[in-house]
């Protein structure tokens, strides 16, 4: 079965320390108004005036033509990092999500990418799990193309 993974901890450690993003600066500090700020370790969401970062993220080892670079959340304070997540709190606030294998060199495997119910994803993520190619899969907003989460093979 596939499993949802959460941002490294040793990342996030660096971002909360105000390391920088995948465009070279630092996270930007703001309160979360409550409307679904999903932390992207803890794969929770950051509680209403409770301090986050918002920072541009690459979910790839080196920029390449298929390393999508977009906004994303996470908890300013210390969290703990999800574990053996199966469809964790971050993922229960849209009623779908777009989801995209790829290859082990990180480009995507083209005809992966399908928006699913969020009650379908993990079955749809096996489903694309049988094509040999895909290494990987990319959790997306369907509507914002924010990255959430990746899922991997168990």
């Amino acid at each position: 079965m596939a499993q949802i993974i959460a941002l490294d901890t040793r990342v996030v450690c660096d971002l909360q320390a105000g390391g920088a993003d995948a465009h070279g600066q630092p996270p930007e500090r703001v309160l979360s108004d409550g409307g679904g700020n999903p932390c992207r370790h803890c794969l929770r969401y950051i509680p209403k005036g409770a301090e986050m970062l918002v920072f541009a993220h690459r979910p790839f080892p080196s920029a390449q033509p298929y390393a999508e670079t977009g906004p994303v959340f996470l908890c300013a304070a210390a969290c703990k990092r999800a574990e053996d997540a199966q469809m964790p709190e971050a993922l229960t606030g849209s009623p779908d999500y777009l989801i995209k294998g790829y290859s082990a060199q990180d480009r995507i495997v083209y005809g992966t990418g399908t928006i699913v119910p969020q009650s379908q994803m993990m079955a749809q993520a096996e489903a694309v799990f049988t094509d040999p190619q895909v290494a990987y899969i990319h959790i997306r907003s369907s509507r914002n193309n924010c990255y959430q989460a990746r899922i991997d093979r168990d």
